[in-house]
């Protein structure tokens, strides 16, 4: 608990009176709710939350059915499932950094690049996957889904894998084929697990950085720029502590009502 307290709590709380300070951590002065005026006034603050929210609705369509499919159809294996499901979560073992770094190879803008030959045999022409502001995004968010989808399957195949056989064979025996087994059995039974992965989720596509931070550095033209790079531009770049405690302070309150929103109506939901 002191270590918790000592790494966790101590730098939210420290964070919470930076946000009302102008400060380099040699001098400061208390500038009130300065901070914040500054950070609503900035013309990239709408920017980067319209990317982070694009990035959340791009990673919900195409990164929140993946881990349930890949789940559902490992748990329908019968053979081969342990190897299928350490392949499946391979790329989570794979350093952040790494990965990215070899997924900027696959993304190489020019004809050699691992994506670009491959469209080449079919006869389209090279694409701009990072270079171009309509791709960027997609593209960032194919790399955080490949990256994160194997531990969240390994969680759902765990919620499919405890359902009780015997509603299986009650359908089996009522001539329930595959598809309406998974649609009345698996689905509702994966229900509050689904659930409480989609707020992390949510709460976690919010706060991506790392992807944006080294494939695109924000570009082109700002349009893979989030809410954390720019906390990070305030505060590493611009020396702006203050505004980025103050962004930060935003974004964890938002989050928190947001939370607390899903929570309230999840348990409506569940009963």
């Amino acid at each position: 608990m002191v270590l918790f307290s000592l790494f966790s709590w101590w730098p939210i709380l420290r964070g919470l009176v930076i946000a009302f300070q102008k400060t380099n951590f040699i001098t400061t002065s208390w500038v009130g709710i300065e901070n914040f005026e500054r950070v609503l006034a900035d013309p990239l603050l709408g920017q980067a939350l319209e990317n982070t929210a694009l990035y959340t609705g791009l990673a919900l369509v195409i990164g929140f059915p993946v881990p349930i499919f890949l789940a559902v159809l490992l748990a329908e294996m019968r053979r081969a499932r342990g190897i299928s499901s350490f392949l499946v979560f391979l790329p989570t073992v794979i350093p952040p950094v790494v990965s990215i770094l070899l997924w900027q190879v696959f993304y190489d803008p020019g004809p050699d690049g691992l994506f670009n030959s491959i469209l080449a045999t079919v006869g389209v022409d090279p694409l701009p996957w990072l270079q171009s502001p309509s791709s960027a995004m997609l593209s960032i968010v194919l790399v955080a889904t490949w990256g994160a989808a194997g531990s969240t399957t390994i969680i759902y195949l765990a919620t499919v894998l405890s359902i009780d056989s015997q509603l299986y064979e009650a359908a089996e025996i009522d001539g329930a084929g595959i598809f309406r087994r998974i649609w009345h059995i698996t689905l509702p039974q994966m229900r509050g697990t689904i659930l409480l992965l989609l707020l992390l989720q949510l709460i976690g596509t919010f706060q991506v950085f790392t992807e944006p931070f080294l494939l695109t550095g924000g570009g082109p033209n700002n349009s893979t720029l989030t809410l954390l790079m720019l906390i990070y531009r305030y505060a590493f770049i611009y020396g702006n502590f203050g505004q980025a405690a103050a962004l930060s302070l935003m974004l964890a309150a938002a989050l928190s009502v947001f939370a607390a929103i899903y929570l309230w109506l999840s348990r409506k939901w569940s009963k």
